[in-house]
């Protein structure tokens, strides 16, 4: 792969790529900034061997996300105290928001300990704030079936949540 496709290639990319990274990171700049590069890091060391991938920001994406899941993994534990007042797992049921690094910690720690196809279902729809038609178009199933596997998985979350929020019947 030449250089000039390489370079116009990340001008046209590394937008969304950031934008996809920071959605999922709560406000937490310094690590979005260092999953989108790592990203691209990676993405010039495979290309280079294999060749473009035929849709480079799909590619991208399942890098930035394999590595933002490997990070929450092993993230510091999510105290109860940091999180806002009134805070409790239910907050899923109808939909979220990141909007600090303690919630983005927790709710990708959660999405982590998921079967893939459910986490992206959820991130498909509050992450990149697609619709139940365009998740339903994109994945070749009917919108009811996209509705009933968001209810599952939210429900799945808010059973993972919980779990790492609680020590010893306490939440912590």
């Amino acid at each position: 792969m030449d250089e000039a496709t390489l370079i116009q290639t990340y001008q046209e990319l590394v937008y969304p790529l950031y934008e996809y990274v920071s959605k999922r990171c709560g406000g937490d700049r310094n690590l979005a900034e260092d999953v989108t590069q790592e990203t691209w890091l990676r993405a010039v060391e495979n290309w280079q061997r294999k060749g473009m991938p035929e849709v480079p920001i799909a590619w991208l994406k399942t890098v930035a996300r394999n590595l933002l899941v490997n990070y929450f993994r092993r993230a510091r534990t999510v105290s109860f105290e940091n999180l806002p007042p009134g805070f409790e797992p239910g907050f899923v049921d109808n939909g979220f928001e990141i909007d600090s690094p303690d919630i983005a910690s927790l709710i990708n720690r959660g999405l982590a300990r998921m079967r893939p196809g459910q986490a992206q279902i959820l991130e498909a729809y509050h992450f990149e704030g697609l619709k139940v038609a365009e998740i339903a178009a994109e994945r070749k199933i009917s919108e009811r079936a996209v509705e009933g596997r968001l209810r599952r998985a939210r429900l799945k979350l808010r059973q993972q949540l919980e779990s790492i929020l609680k020590k010893d019947g306490e939440w912590r």
